[in-house]
């Protein structure tokens, strides 16, 4: 779970940083984010998803408030560029979930974010989702306010993409193989997509997932479900 610095300020190996001769452009942002920490409630888990195009966050959702729906009150903001489409298919799933469309930007900002929050009901709500906008790259830069940022990575992308896109990996504490099902069938290496992550992110967690046939989401699940009891342990 994020207890150190901003997202913003989290810079993959090799990065040079400093801190007296570089301005934070996204100081704004993280002051903001840090604002949505404030005015949430302290026992709210709120897990920003991040990932490519088509990798799976929607359907994964769904499939998680057909899992824990009944245990957990969940909530998601949802990121596109256009159309309310996703969170059409998550309120058809029972889901509590509010679209933001961002206009054709192509990540979700901590000011979008706060903005939305006068628009859906969060009483009662134990985990909130914020479903980022399909990208690898933008998002990794922007703290949106979350305790936990998970990147989905498809099977069906590539195996290459942790050392591609490193501050994505870097900025996330678990990555989500997805689409599991198709490993036999595609030139995907789990452990080599691993072995690359965990060079950027050492603390990384990662699970093989598949919501066509259910491996690894009770793994996730329980994952959530940890996380949401770390936090609400450091509140008491």
């Amino acid at each position: 779970m994020n207890t150190t610095k901003p997202k913003s300020n989290q810079m993959p190996v090799g990065s040079v940083q400093s801190d007296h001769i570089t301005l934070n452009l996204l100081k704004a942002n993280d002051f903001v984010a840090k604002a949505i920490r404030e005015r949430l409630p302290k026992n709210m888990l709120i897990v920003n998803i991040c990932s490519s195009p088509g990798s799976g966050k929607t359907t994964l959702l769904q499939e998680t408030g057909k899992r824990l729906g009944k245990e957990l009150n969940l909530a998601v903001l949802v990121g596109d560029p256009e159309t309310e489409r996703d969170a059409v298919r998550l309120k058809d799933a029972g889901l509590n979930a509010l679209q933001i469309v961002t206009g054709g930007m192509c990540h979700i900002e901590a000011q979008m974010i706060y903005q939305a929050l006068d628009h859906i009901n969060l009483e009662n709500t134990d985990i909130l989702f914020i479903e980022n906008v399909g990208n690898l790259l933008c998002p990794s830069a922007f703290d949106l306010g979350e305790d936990a940022r998970v990147t989905l990575l498809a099977s069906t992308e590539g195996d290459d993409k942790p050392k591609k896109y490193p501050r994505m990996f870097l900025t996330s504490e678990l990555m989500l193989v997805s689409k599991a099902d198709l490993l036999p069938h595609v030139p995907f290496s789990v452990e080599a997509a691993a072995k690359d992550a965990r060079e950027v992110n050492p603390d990384l967690e990662v699970i093989s997932i598949s919501t066509l046939n259910g491996e690894g989401i009770e793994d996730w699940c329980n994952w959530l479900k940890e996380e949401l009891e770390k936090k609400r342990n450091k509140t008491t």
